[in-house]
């Protein structure tokens, strides 16, 4: 449908209002309409609520999300998240805003620099180094932009993390509030995972796991198993000493299968990538990462650009095999 054309009388809100109404505008449209008035200081504070409410519930979709193109999303996102961080500037008690934004830079940090950063070749130690330092930097970033929406949620919740007092906070909170705890923890962890000696991130370690608990306590289902699928890299990646466990991971990973119908691929690239390794069982490595190739990215298009990616993923693990696996392959066969 296309947007009718402006008589050149109306407001600048007015303009925005007449945009918004028009759904089927992409996103890419609504942004060059909407970028310059964000950056005025005269732009209607009840127009940029408009725009803020359309633009995150934008998010939830699958204009990403069921995305084919990789490249494009790659391309696209670093514009949107700017452009979400502008309506920030205005709107600060938007909480879905806040969410919007800090998952979209915790996605980019974890699909377009720490994965790429990690494919790269040994010998390019500097450039890969770069790339672990940026995306730690975007996943906090991404963290405290979540943390601010729960902060909207629950005034006073970021100052409780500071003691116990959190634990309490977390008890009450609802299913509603599942995406909030999610992130947090995912974009915690992550900027942890990529850099584990540093202590400053490390000291929060429990506390985003504490979170991540809650969600899946509220709703084990969410995005089709998505908390399951962390909680198999989270056992399967630490220590027995630092509560990791194989016993668990497994669990997980049978819980996100079954939740996900068997459609998503990042369960099978989780266990394989952890416990596989850490067993030395290349056959249980190589079964785990074919059966990850094998699922037809066209049968769940909403997860369509997490699977792509997490195929990816596979299939160099695979190309790689030789360097994770240590001994003769027929030794780690169980």
């Amino acid at each position: 449908m296309a947007v009718p054309a402006d008589t050149g009388r109306r407001s600048a809100g007015e303009r925005i209002e007449l945009i918004m109404k028009h759904r089927a505008v992409v996103l890419s449209m609504i942004a060059l309409f909407i970028l310059p008035l964000c950056l005025s200081c005269s732009v209607n504070v009840t127009a940029m609520r408009m725009v803020a409410d359309a633009m995150s519930s934008t998010t939830s979709g699958t204009t990403f999300t069921g995305e084919d193109d990789p490249e494009l999303v790659g391309d696209a996102l670093p514009f949107a998240l700017k452009l979400f961080e502008s309506l920030l500037d205005g709107v600060k008690d938007n909480p879905k805003l806040w969410l919007a934004t800090g998952s979209g830079f915790i996605m980019y940090a974890n699909a377009y620099v720490q994965t790429p950063g990690d494919m790269l070749p040994d010998t390019e130690v500097d450039k890969k180094s770069q790339m672990t330092s940026r995306a730690r930097k975007l996943y906090l970033r991404g963290r405290d932009y979540v943390l601010q929406g729960l902060e909207v949620l629950y005034p006073g919740f970021t100052a409780s993390l500071e003691n116990d007092a959190y634990r309490g906070r977390l008890d009450a909170m609802k299913a509603e509030d599942v995406p909030y705890l999610y992130w947090t923890a995912a974009g915690w962890l992550a900027a942890y995972a990529s850099d584990p000696f540093d202590v400053n991130i490390g000291v929060g370690v429990k506390k985003a796991a504490a979170m991540m608990e809650t969600a899946l306590r509220l709703n084990e289902a969410y995005n089709d198993g998505a908390i399951h699928d962390f909680f198999i890299l989270y056992y399967g990646s630490l220590p027995r000493s630092m509560g990791g466990s194989e016993e668990r991971a497994r669990y997980h990973f049978k819980k996100a299968v079954e939740l996900s119908r068997g459609l998503a691929a990042s369960p099978y690239v989780a266990l394989a990538s952890t416990v596989s390794v850490a067993n030395q069982n290349v056959k249980e490595f190589t079964d785990l990462l074919n059966k990850a190739m094998a699922i037809d990215v066209s049968k769940k298009t909403g997860n369509r650009l997490a699977n792509i990616i997490a195929q990816r993923k596979a299939r160099w693990l695979l190309d790689h095999t030789d360097d994770k696996f240590l001994s003769d392959t027929n030794e780690g066969d169980k």
